[in-house]
């Protein structure tokens, strides 16, 4: 956390706040652009029209300089690089689309380049450590046995948190063992899954959720105590609970079972193209940052394990014995 004391902003100015709308609802319909990612795309913008008033200035003459200006507030309220280079994307994104419009004359971003961020491989879970966490929930409870189902899918189907949380009934075939989830850039996708998550899913549908769903309706698989779905927030949180349990000596998170079950598919010998099918991934690259988990781990079994690789240790103990 910075040291530097974090300001609190005005409120936007009326014509602000009427470009990011505008910028929003356009690129919602060409893109088809998911729910959380326009909340993001909002935050980043209110956040730079919210400098600005403070400033007393406009988003429709924001020049280059004070556009670095905010980048540099940013850094000193304590932003990390990666979210300064994807509030940049944002910015960039909305100046485009209005001076391609017409409705603003000059982009502040056309000169200044976006910083690369070293590319980080995804917290590698081990199946041992997959197994302890899928072993954590109380099945006894059906908020247990809500959890249990959830972890065996997430992991069977390396679904998005978003599509986990937000799965209804009506998109689960269990005769089948398929879900049937709308992602990223309103892709559609079919994934299977494994008869672990179809009997705990089961279990779950027959004794967890007429408890949890009581005298209310709900289309949603996943519920709460209250009849409503689970937020991304409570699951998360149930994680962290389930993975001080089983004692794992690190910090995972719902997306971390999505990067387990690409790693192990891998491990396991599965296409690339396949995987990037299952993911959602538009892009085959954004999958290949998972072979690299794999080659690393491939690397460590293979020097843990080869017999060829202790040879030097073997020669020094053969000497001694020649030699005594």
């Amino acid at each position: 956390m910075s040291a530097h004391k974090i300001e609190t902003l005005p409120e936007a100015s009326t014509p602000c706040r009427a470009l990011i709308e505008q910028f929003l609802d356009q690129i919602w319909m060409e893109k088809g652009l998911s729910h959380n990612t326009l909340v993001a795309y909002r935050a980043d913008l209110m956040c730079l029209a919210r400098w600005l008033a403070m400033r007393c200035h406009e988003m429709s003459s924001l020049e280059r300089m004070e556009l670095l200006l905010f980048l540099e507030w940013k850094v000193q309220q304590g932003s990390s690089q990666r979210t300064i280079v994807r509030m940049l994307s944002s910015i960039r994104a909305f100046y485009r689309f209005h001076v391609d419009l017409g409705a603003i004359e000059k982009d502040p971003c056309a000169l200044i380049s976006v910083p690369r961020i070293r590319s980080t491989l995804p917290c590698h879970m081990s199946e041992e450590d997959v197994e302890k966490l899928l072993a954590s929930p109380d099945i006894h409870d059906p908020v247990g046995l809500r959890d249990k189902a959830m972890l065996e899918l997430l992991y069977a189907t390396g679904l998005r948190v978003s599509e986990l949380i937000g799965l209804k009934i009506s998109q689960v075939n269990m005769g089948r063992s398929m879900v049937r989830v709308v992602g990223k850039g309103n892709r559609e996708r079919l994934i299977p899954f494994g008869q672990q998550a179809l009997h705990w899913l089961q279990c779950y549908l027959e004794q967890g959720r007429p408890r949890l769903i009581k005298d209310q309706g709900s289309h949603y698989v996943f519920l709460t105590g209250r009849s409503e779905n689970i937020t991304r927030q409570a699951f998360w949180h149930r994680i962290k609970l389930y993975a001080q349990t089983c004692r794992l000596k690190y910090r995972i998170s719902p997306h971390t079972l999505r990067h387990a079950f690409a790693t192990h598919l891998l491990d396991h010998g599965i296409d690339l193209r396949v995987l990037q099918m299952l993911l959602g991934h538009q892009d085959l690259s954004t999958t290949q940052i998972y072979t690299f988990v794999a080659q690393s781990r491939l690397r460590i079994l293979h020097t843990q394990h080869h017999p060829r690789n202790r040879l030097p240790d073997q020669e020094e103990e053969l000497g001694r014995d020649l030699t005594d």
